[in-house]
């Protein structure tokens, strides 16, 4: 059973080749489709990790398997039930705000949980990038970069992050670039929110909605009316749109 809205086909990570940790231990950690790239500031526990990885992963391919098939598989926000696990409750209600089905925000909620569990766990500094949508609680004003495939200059292009504003959640939804389902024809669609499952289902509703240069402006409107997202970037070919509190570098 896949739990997450991808298509079959596995895309390596090849932009990991570009981060550099400075100080942080890096580590690769992936059970079934969920692929994590973690960066700590001590060595990472991974036996605490894969534990945790797994049971969030067996909650949601349970209430699949054994509640509501439509979990997996609808585009719209659906009802779940008050006796869900927290995790399910929790991709149901930020897409919910997005008006996308909840496993729009699989990715963002998985490394959202992972996070707070390993800062529970006493680490103080925890960077974890799940396919691209990152979870981070830093210490130190880091780089985030943007990549949009084919815009070369734009690619050159980075977000700079504040410890201040974290944690904080970074997530990219593209119709061009990885295996992500989109409905839209941006190269990447960048969102900032405290709540990374938010802004994970955002980044996919903002994507649809980007088919040309026209459409920009009322994506960028739609994002920014939701309350709880603090930075939006739609990259569309050689067009960048933002709003938001956002620092390029």
């Amino acid at each position: 059973m896949s739990i997450t809205m991808k298509t079959s086909k596995y895309q390596k990570r090849f932009y990991r080749n570009w981060v550099y940790a400075g100080n942080l231990y890096r580590e690769e950690i992936i059970v079934k489709e969920t692929d994590l790239q973690i960066l700590t500031d001590r060595p990472l526990d991974k036996d605490f990790v894969l534990k945790k990885v797994k049971f969030y992963r067996d909650k949601i391919e349970e209430y699949i398997n054994y509640k509501d098939r439509r979990f997996l598989t609808s585009l719209k926000p659906i009802a779940v039930e008050s006796a869900a696990h927290s995790i399910i409750k929790e991709m149901a209600r930020q897409a919910k705000k997005a008006n996308v089905g909840p496993m729009a925000a699989v990715a963002g909620a998985i490394a959202q949980y992972l996070g707070r569990d390993l800062l529970r766990k006493g680490y103080q500094e925890v960077i974890i990038e799940n396919g691209g949508d990152i979870f981070l609680k830093v210490s130190k004003p880091i780089k985030v970069g943007l990549y949009s495939g084919k815009t070369k200059i734009l690619n050159k292009i980075s977000l700079k992050i504040k410890p201040q504003d974290a944690p904080l959640g970074i997530c990219t939804s593209s119709g061009r670039v990885g295996h992500s389902l989109s409905f839209g024809c941006a190269d990447s669609v960048v969102i900032l929110s405290k709540n990374a499952s938010l802004a994970d289902g955002v980044a996919t509703a903002t994507a649809n909605r980007v088919q040309k240069k026209s459409d920009l402006g009322r994506a960028i409107d739609f994002a920014r009316s939701i309350k709880g997202i603090l930075g939006v970037v739609i990259i569309l070919r050689n067009n960048l749109a933002s709003w938001g509190k956002l620092e390029f570098a």
